[in-house]
């Protein structure tokens, strides 16, 4: 269907069935671990069967969950699940194809999303891109079917909106967002030993990589773009984990007068990584990536391309610079 389903047609598939395979995408952040933890909890408190798979596994900065150590890679059979849901995930390729494998004999597939840029590939979708994060809507779905609420639940919930909002930071907050968060508090969220598990708790190697991508940092002559770069042999010396990277490019994003920040990362496979934010609605960051196959936001958005670095780089940083142009 092309429309989006409504809470109650999705509240129908969930009383109706009772078990489910919730995924969502390949190098997972606190949206995407959090969105799963919370769904998948809340039906387990309703009675119902639930496995949560990530193609990539937990990543280390999210292990302080509570019932992170349910997340789980893909095992080599498909697993027994009427129900298949994808949390956060732009396009069905980003579940990752052990993950697909895992979830193959699922009979209905909900996609739950607040990309922009989601093709709608569930059987039921529901999408809202002014959602500031997935964890968002399924705090307003868990609430509006009156669905159980565990303590799982609760800081999941938190962890995915605050870590998609840059803490709340990003013009994607809205006041929907402060009062689902106050309801947590209410709900016993203690939110300063939560804040500090999320963000004051990171490995010195994130740091050591912090120091090696501001020996790339480059500022565009007008000011406007910041960008650096991260090679595979700095991934290989610093022995880095996906997760060490994240938030970072807030770092470069912050400059005063910078409009658009790109990351540029060399995967192991030969291919490009690259992440964009924008401070500038008018510079809409997802028509750019759209043009190089990937997707995202207005004000974040990210493409994997083929390599090497120094013909991607080019590419990318050219229609940037188009944008920019054709703005001013």
């Amino acid at each position: 269907m092309s429309e989006n389903a409504t809470f109650q047609d999705i509240g129908d598939i969930l009383r109706r069935h009772e078990s489910f395979v919730i995924l969502s995408h390949v190098r997972p952040d606190g949206d995407a671990i959090g969105s799963q933890i919370a769904l998948g909890f809340a039906l387990e408190a309703a009675g119902k069967r639930v496995r949560l798979i990530n193609e990539d596994g937990l990543p280390d900065n999210l292990t302080f969950l509570p019932g992170s150590h349910r997340i789980e890679v893909p095992p080599a059979d498909p697993v027994d699940a009427e129900v298949a849901i994808a949390l956060d995930t732009a396009t069905k390729p980003r579940l990752g194809d052990a993950a697909l494998h895992a979830a193959s004999a699922a009979d209905i597939w909900i996609n739950i999303d607040h990309h922009i840029s989601n093709p709608r590939y569930g059987d039921l979708n529901l999408i809202d891109a002014t959602s500031p994060a997935t964890g968002q809507i399924l705090y307003n779905l868990i609430t509006e079917l009156d669905l159980p609420f565990p303590d799982e639940t609760r800081d999941a919930i938190y962890v995915a909106v605050s870590t998609d909002t840059g803490s709340f930071q990003y013009p994607n907050t809205t006041a929907k967002t402060y009062e689902m968060a106050a309801d947590l508090i209410r709900r016993g969220l203690d939110v300063g030993k939560i804040n500090e598990l999320t963000y004051d708790s990171h490995p010195f190697r994130r740091v050591e990589l912090m120091r090696a991508l501001l020996n790339t940092l480059e500022l565009s002559d007008n000011g406007i773009v910041a960008h650096w770069e991260m090679l595979d042999d700095t991934r290989r010396k610093l022995d880095l984990r996906p997760e060490d990277s994240e938030g970072l490019i807030d770092i470069i994003r912050a400059i005063r007068g910078v409009q658009i920040a790109v990351f540029f990362e060399e995967l192991p496979d030969g291919k490009i990584r690259v992440s964009m934010r924008s401070k500038d609605r008018a510079l809409d960051v997802c028509k750019i990536a759209l043009e190089f196959g990937g997707g995202g936001h207005a004000l974040a958005a990210g493409i994997r391309m083929a390599g090497p670095l120094a013909e991607a780089k080019p590419k990318v940083l050219g229609a940037i610079h188009s944008a920019v142009e054709a703005k001013h």
